[in-house]
């Protein structure tokens, strides 16, 4: 029974407008917030909601040419479509479920059927201009915060037809944001790679592409590091590219009508069952499926009529059909596979012989790792009974349905010793902030085989926090935080760390999901105000506003900052860099260099990036200099 006084009147209930409950809750429209760290934080869910309906167009046979220009808080973005009817401009970027995709026969395999994405861009966006060209005539109209503020009149023009939307992001909903230009690289590449044929123009740089899929491992795979020429399938409405490399883990790119599916989905669990059933009947050997998608390196896109997507992003498809009436996801993507693979590899022996080859290697492997396997892992069922090395968050200790609304927002921070660990763990958000504490410096892990994981204390109960023994299915935390000091013992033990998951587990670091977490060095403070800076030339700012006489505190180490003052920098204004691989980036040239045993190289290496940063450091202070003696 109900006590107290409950005032649940008809007061209560409210009704929002459109605009007003995007903008209340956000993440029911475009997943997560963020800052723009993530390669898929909301601002690249805004930029590609603009794009889709671009490439709609364009698949529909109108406009080949896309235009975009992104700065640091502004993005514009052309296509040469048929543009939209000037009647309904405002309609089309303001009522939620008003446009032309629910006319099936124009649209039948569109990416977004539910009227909502450039609603929500105008709707977070602190400014919202939609410009359509049709017919020798066009219309404009701009918006704040989703609110009409110029509603032009129509007027002739000259330019091509097409629709032209400028948004700015606003900076209430995405604190501080900014745009990493390699992660909008990857984002133009991917819609270049599906739409063979179509340009794409991003700040001046052109993307195009002949071969579709073909190009997209081509750039993701190093012709070095790949056991033999990448396969190309292609059929109605899907397409495959497919090879093995030199490298740990299973590396998928899934694609859903133009969509990059970055949590995969029913088209990407159909495709690995279906290699894995064709390799096995082809070689008349029932193989370890392990052994079989060991160190694959794979793409797969699909055409399917009205998608259904397990969210509002579309990061993962749902559909268990091509379309209404169509075959089972599983019984076309496996018909697909079973011929086109099977017809490739008779026809290509060598290719064939090389696959096998690579099996047996990750068969061997596998065995010869078993028994320690099972003793590691018992030592760390055992460890996490009685230890402290993994504080771990509440959305995972108490709730596995809260743990999968909550995925994006859970983190965990890697730190070095009982102070560091103490005092992020002190300030931490409970729910979503987990805290693994590493004892001493982990060991150089390169050259190793994956053995040395389960050997090795530090790394198996580190795998078994992350839950990525067998892939990254499980993985228990979106961002994988790592939290050293800033100094020589801190960038080492960041530097193992790093090579421990770009030997074993580089799918972690290509899937975006390592960072590295970017604390204050100084703290600069008089009894007015207090100044965290984060490099020199921060903090020489910060002493030419206080004073000569201003309290100047160099922080060497984590457990340095006080609980308190650690909460600002790991709460809503975390900074973190992304640990990004760019197309150019080779593992094993990297590791090679920075954990081998090329030491002459990497000694003159260090000696010319300290004369860079000591050159760097005088001009900044001469500059500093200069602009106080001005002032």
């Amino acid at each position: 029974m109900a006590t107290g006084n409950s005032n649940y009147t008809e007061e209560s209930i409210k009704s929002l407008d459109w605009k007003e409950h995007i903008r209340l809750r956000p993440g029911m429209y475009i997943g997560k917030l963020g800052d723009g760290s993530a390669h898929d934080d909301g601002i690249y869910v805004l930029v590609k909601e603009i794009i889709d309906n671009c490439i709609d167009e364009h698949m529909m046979g109108f406009g080949k040419t896309i235009d975009i220009k992104v700065s640091d808080h502004k993005v514009k973005i052309r296509d040469y479509g048929r543009g939209i009817p000037l009647g309904k401009v405002i309609d089309c970027v303001s009522k939620i479920n008003t446009g032309g995709k629910y006319d099936s026969g124009a649209f039948q395999k569109s990416v977004g059927l539910n009227g909502v994405g450039t609603k929500a861009v105008n709707a977070l966006s602190s400014y919202f201009k939609v410009q359509s060209f049709r017919e020798g005539k066009t219309k404009m109209a701009e918006f704040n915060q989703g609110e009409v503020t110029s509603d032009a009149q129509v007027v002739s023009t000259s330019d091509r037809n097409g629709t032209y939307i400028t948004f700015e992001p606003d900076n209430v909903i995405f604190k501080n944001f900014h745009f990493i230009p390699d992660y909008l690289d990857n984002l133009i590449w991917n819609y270049a790679y599906l739409n063979a044929g179509l340009t794409l123009v991003l700040n001046g740089k052109k993307y195009h592409s002949e071969h579709g899929l073909l190009d997209l491992l081509r750039r993701k795979t190093d012709e070095e590091n790949i056991r033999y020429p990448i396969m190309h399938m292609k059929g109605e409405d899907i397409e495959v590219t497919l090879t093995h490399s030199n490298q740990y883990g299973e590396e998928y790119y899934s694609f859903v009508n133009g969509q990059y599916t970055t949590q995969g989905g029913t088209h990407l669990a159909a495709f690995r069952e279906s290699v894995v059933k064709t390799v096995r009947e082809f070689f008349k050997k029932d193989f370890d499926a392990a052994d079989i998608r060991a160190s694959i390196v794979a793409a797969i896109a699909i055409r399917v009529q009205e998608p259904v997507f397990e969210s509002q992003t579309k990061t993962k498809l749902g559909s268990q059909n091509l379309g209404p009436e169509g075959p089972t996801m599983r019984t076309f993507v496996n018909d697909f596979i079973k011929k086109e693979l099977d017809n490739y590899l008779h026809q290509n022996s060598e290719s064939a012989a090389l696959l096998l080859k690579r099996i047996l290697q990750s068969e061997r492997e596998r065995k010869e790792i078993a028994g320690i396997k099972k003793l590691a892992n018992d030592r760390a069922k055992k460890a996490n009974l009685h230890n402290k090395k993994l504080r771990d968050c509440r959305v995972h200790l108490n709730d596995k349905k809260l743990a999968e609304e909550r995925r994006n927002d859970s983190m965990i921070f890697i730190t070095e010793g009982d102070s560091a660990s103490g005092s992020i763990t002190k300030t931490r958000d409970v729910q979503t902030q987990a805290v693994f504490s590493l004892r001493g410096k982990p060991f150089n892990c390169y050259a190793h085989t994956k053995k040395v994981v389960y050997e090795n204390e530090e790394f198996n109960l580190l795998q078994h926090a992350l839950n990525i023994e067998d892939g990254l299915e499980g993985l228990r935390y979106k961002k994988i935080i790592i939290a050293t000091d800033a100094d020589v013992d801190g960038m080492h033990i960041r530097l193992l760390l790093l090579t421990y998951f770009l030997q074993f587990f580089p799918e972690l670091v290509r899937n975006g999901h390592v960072f590295i977490l970017d604390t204050p060095l100084f703290r600069i403070r008089n009894k007015k105000e207090t100044f965290y800076c984060y490099d020199e030339l921060e903090r020489q700012t910060a002493i030419n506003k206080l004073g000569k006489n201003a309290e100047i505190t160099r922080f060497k180490g984590l457990g340095e900052i006080s609980p308190n003052e650690f909460a600002a920098f790991i709460g809503e204004d975390i900074r973190l860099e992304p640990v990004i691989l760019r197309k150019e980036t080779k593992i094993k040239d990297l590791l090679s260099f920075y954990m081998g045993k090329n030491t002459p190289d990497r000694q003159q290496f260090i000696i010319n990036k300290l004369r860079v940063e000591k050159d760097l450091i005088h001009e900044e202070k001469a500059i500093i200099l200069e602009e106080h003696d001005n002032a």
